[in-house]
């Protein structure tokens, strides 16, 4: 496939995350993490059931550019039904992936890796990383 045709791919999965969120919503009674990118007004509310060290649900709610929503979606979808040591090592994955860096492909990112060209555009970094903060943040609080 022709470096154009996978761009354009990457670009209509983001935009099916952005227009068709999946998780879309709040977990009454769960871990409840509030996170917000300041410079582009990106904001989430990531709300995660954990038990026995399971993601056993997850949702999101806020606002923001395609990139940072899309990001929220996909990040649900991967996390549920993980430990939260397989959860942080996807994550650890994602952040080298979106900096451009070698990360480990021994892990199925699936519809993640369509965020793979953010790496070229710095500025948009943080707007892929705020679900990923969040859930970071989530775990280790929680």
């Amino acid at each position: 496939m022709s470096f154009n045709n996978l761009d354009s791919l990457y670009r209509s999965v983001i935009m099916d995350h952005y227009k068709n969120p999946r998780n879309k919503g709040v977990l009454e009674g769960s871990l409840t993490v509030n996170m917000n990118n300041p410079t582009c007004g990106d904001r989430i509310l990531l709300t995660m059931k954990l038990e026995d060290g399971v993601v056993v649900d997850t949702k999101f709610d806020g606002e923001g550019c395609s990139i940072s929503m899309s990001s929220a979606s996909m990040m649900t979808q991967a996390i549920k039904g993980k430990t939260v040591e397989q959860a942080l090592k996807m994550s650890e994955s994602f952040s080298e992936m979106i900096q451009g860096k070698d990360y480990a492909d021994d892990m199925d990112l699936g519809d993640i890796e369509a965020l793979q060209g953010v790496s070229k555009f710095p500025a948009r970094i943080k707007c892929a990383t705020l679900a990923w903060k969040a859930m970071e943040k989530g775990i280790n609080e929680g």
